[in-house]
């Protein structure tokens, strides 16, 4: 099993291949929803966050939300057809890297022993990382289908890692 700072290295490198696959894409682009019963690749990005920081608050340290506006339109509960009305890209942005920055100390705080039963929560983190990533590429897959069959741009090259591998066209985070 992976340890907790390679990890967070895979969670770096998972979000990257986020930023790769719309950083490049106009706002219109970010917001556009292919249907009603379709979320836009802005709202993708946003329940990557919410998602993020909902598991890290829930599993490891209570702390209020980095923009508790955006929770409930962020959340996978709430149905697509409700998901139209989004956040700037740069609001979007922001929270995302937020939302990185507290999963990065909270999960550093664990890793250094810096929380108490460090030895139990060090088992939660590595299970939550894992999820993280994955939960990140699976949100990727999507946001890759309408980049590139819908908006017609092309695909950035798969992340670079010994640990990534393809399940179903998903691409996981192999930790075993």
């Amino acid at each position: 099993m992976l340890h907790v700072d390679a990890l967070l290295r895979e969670y770096d490198r998972a979000r990257a291949y986020t930023d790769d696959l719309w950083r490049d894409l106009t706002p219109d682009e970010v917001i556009w929803r292919p249907h009603e019963k379709s979320s836009a690749i802005g709202w993708h990005l946003g329940h990557q966050a919410h998602v993020a920081h909902f598991m890290v608050r829930n599993l490891t340290a209570a702390e209020p939300s980095p923009d508790p506006e955006l929770d409930a339109l962020m959340d996978s509960a709430n149905p697509e057809k409700f998901r139209g009305t989004l956040p700037t890209v740069e609001r979007l942005t922001e929270f995302r890297e937020t939302v990185a920055e507290r999963v990065h100390a909270r999960i550093g705080d664990i890793a250094t022993g810096r929380v108490g039963a460090p030895t139990q929560l060090t088992v939660v983190a590595t299970h939550l990382l894992t999820t993280l990533i994955n939960h990140e590429y699976q949100h990727d897959q999507w946001i890759s289908e309408v980049r590139a069959g819908d908006l017609g741009h092309a695909l950035p090259p798969d992340p670079d890692s010994e640990h990534l591998r393809r399940i179903d066209g998903y691409l996981v985070v192999d930790v075993l």
